[in-house]
């Protein structure tokens, strides 16, 4: 079956075909030249010269395009960045005035500032792509790396999900509603939007859930299972009451009619449809590691896309900003140990030893037969400070790619940079139902 939203491809925009090779560190450090688009590589190729990369040398080279970017558009040009970028992206952004935020925050500045006409984001594409959602006519998003995406996001792509979900609205008819993570593209916001769904976030997934039982809709949850299993126990949805929809990861392109008489059995009986999709981040966490720490005194917190096992054992749930509220409200002396994104930990771990705070990243237990991983988001590290000088040079001289401006429905290769962007009829067609689902987030989660 064809896709809902049917795009042309822009060839002109493709980078290197190579894939990312495993020795690229996944931290904030050198990308190799041709990991950049061809109006960036002159950025690129004058970073990469520099002798070194203290702030007394990066900060003037940056300074020489960033200021006078930021004098030329003034107040009508906004920074943003998410918590887990790297250190030296979330205090650039900040030093030039910016916003560093979790993705709820995020998508709510072009609501929260309709004097600002463009916004720039360092981070993945599927924040930009709310932000654009939620954007008047006069405002414009820009992403300062396309390629830049969520491994959640490619786990429920549009051409995975609407057969699925055709099948199950053919079964089940309105009593059909989609909960969509906000880790997901506009296409998947909009089709919970055409279910009288909603957005969630980690923060708000529970009362999300809650809503929709209100209303007695049997819930299609896409696409993290286990944030939606941590959110079901909040609101009383007991396992039995739940059905797992094998993602791609297990069972590729699984169809109902391929499903078998007991697992669509169960699906019937189910309140809860999960996508079995995961945030490889988070799923290296276990229940060991909470007790390994907690056996040490430190108090352990995690994020609830954290397998429910390890949710359980933690002492805390919640979203980045609830860690970082956290991690601000701990008191000297304390000890902490999170369990997130890892450059979210150092970034944590750099603010709260100002305090005598003392925070670890869970999974970095320096014992033998425990294998340190503090795991960074490998596809948010690739906005670094030449995407950043970049993108900004480039607004300020009319000449920004059109590869790095972010509409409704985009879908972009995270390897090539290629981007099936929607016709104006179709962008316009798809923020009607992606905004209900984004309003019902804001109106339910404000009132709750």
């Amino acid at each position: 079956m064809a896709p809902r939203y049917q795009g042309e491809v822009d060839h002109a925009s493709e980078l290197s075909a190579l894939s990312i090779r495993p020795d690229i560190p996944i931290c904030q450090t050198d990308l190799p030249l041709d990991r950049y688009q061809e109006e960036f590589r002159p950025y690129a190729e004058e970073y990469l010269a520099l002798p070194d990369r203290l702030p007394i040398t990066v900060l003037p080279w940056m300074d020489r395009y960033i200021e006078p970017a930021l004098d030329h558009f003034g107040d009508q040009l906004m920074l943003l960045a998410h918590y887990y970028m790297g250190g030296e992206i979330v205090k650039l952004v900040e030093r030039y005035g910016g916003k560093v935020a979790d993705s709820y925050a995020l998508a709510l500045q072009t609501r929260a500032h309709p004097e600002t006409r463009i916004f720039v984001e360092s981070a993945v594409h599927f924040m930009a792509e709310s932000i654009a959602i939620l954007a008047g006519p006069e405002q414009e998003v820009y992403i300062t790396n396309p390629r830049s995406g969520c491994t959640l996001e490619m786990m429920a792509k549009d051409y995975m999900i609407e057969p699925v979900f055709d099948a199950l609205e053919e079964r089940y008819g309105d009593a059909l509603m989609v909960i969509a993570y906000m880790n997901t593209s506009g296409r998947i916001k909009a089709l919970a939007g055409r279910t009288g769904g909603a957005v969630c976030t980690s923060s708000n997934a529970h009362i999300l859930l809650q809503w929709a039982r209100s209303q007695n809709k049997k819930i299609l949850f896409v696409p993290d299972q286990h944030l939606g299993e941590n959110a079901a126990a909040k609101v009383g949805i007991s396992p039995d009451q739940q059905f797992i929809w094998p993602g791609p990861k297990t069972e590729p392109n699984l169809g109902w009619n391929n499903l078998g008489s007991q697992r669509q059995a169960a699906c019937d009986q189910a309140d809860l449809i999960l996508w079995g999709g995961f945030c490889g981040v988070h799923t290296v966490f276990r229940p060991e590691h909470v007790t390994y720490w907690q056996e040490r005194g430190r108090r352990v917190l995690v994020h609830p896309e954290c397998p429910k096992a390890v949710v359980d054992a933690a002492d805390g749930a919640g979203s980045t900003a609830y860690l970082w509220r956290e991690v601000a409200l701990a008191k000297p002396g304390e000890q902490l140990a999170i369990a997130t994104e890892g450059h979210f930990v150092r970034n944590a771990r750099e603010q709260a030893a100002l305090r005598n705070v003392d925070v670890v990243h869970m999974a970095d237990i320096p014992e033998p037969e425990h294998r340190a991983m503090g795991c960074g988001c490998a596809t948010m590290s690739r906005n670094d400070p030449p995407h950043l000088v970049a993108i900004l040079d480039l607004l300020r001289k009319g000449e920004a790619p059109t590869m790095n401006r972010v509409y409704p429905g985009d879908a972009v290769n995270e390897r090539t940079g290629w981007c099936e962007r929607l016709s104006d009829e179709d962008q316009r067609d798809l923020v009607v139902h992606a905004r209900v689902a984004m309003e019902n987030m804001i109106r339910v989660t404000e009132a709750a």
